[in-house]
């Protein structure tokens, strides 16, 4: 009887040190694979110079850390490509397919909506030269929500034309490509205001 106990007694310990191995090795597995998750992440963020084929480490940064600056320039960008305009049809058609790799359909649909009101058509006929200062931008990044706000000038032959401008958005991290450096996409863009502020006559000789 007591041989059947220690048997016993020892299968129970064999099972409980096979258990406990097989969840020491399972820890250890997740470990070891968080570490190198770490690893390649932050192998990604690191910069490296090649000295003689050698590389070397030149920096390592946080890319979130300078997110909120990029999306700035993004916004500004976007901004200044689509409301900076001279009176040349190709011109404007070149600019608009610049700004459209910037910005989800909502930038299409308000740039057609400003073709059939005939707003390009007034630029190209009135000789206007567009120009558009930014003001601030403010983000809200747990949202990534954005308020752009500007000045844009109208010059045109007989006046020049001050007007604000502010917009919204919301802004999607993508890809980065050569058409979309800043790997952002603005998304669901409005125009809150944009009304004249005054109109200065120019000197007629």
């Amino acid at each position: 009887m007591s041989l059947i106990k220690n048997i016993e007694s020892k299968i129970r310990l064999a099972s409980v040190i096979a258990i406990g191995g097989l969840l020491s090795g399972i820890l250890i597995a997740i470990g070891v694979s968080f570490f190198a998750y770490r690893q390649v992440v932050e192998a990604r963020q690191s910069i490296y110079i090649l000295d003689n084929n050698v590389p070397i480490l030149a920096k390592q940064t946080n890319m979130q850390m300078n997110r909120p600056a990029e999306y700035r320039a993004h916004i500004d960008l976007f901004h200044t490509i689509f409301f900076s305009l001279t009176p040349d049809d190709k011109y404007i058609d070149y600019q608009m397919k610049k700004a459209m790799y910037l910005i989800d359909e909502s930038g299409m649909q308000q740039y057609q909506n400003l073709k059939e009101k005939g707003y390009f058509s007034s630029i190209l006929s009135s000789s206007s030269v567009l120009t558009i200062e930014t003001d601030s931008i403010v983000l809200d990044i747990p949202k990534k929500y954005f308020r752009y706000y500007a000045h844009q000038k109208i010059d045109r032959k007989s006046s020049v034309l001050n007007r604000s401008l502010i917009t919204e958005g919301y802004l999607k991290d993508i890809p980065r490509s050569d058409n979309n450096p800043h790997g952002v996409l603005i998304v669901n863009w409005k125009t809150l205001e944009n009304k004249d502020l005054d109109n200065v006559e120019k000197n007629q000789f």
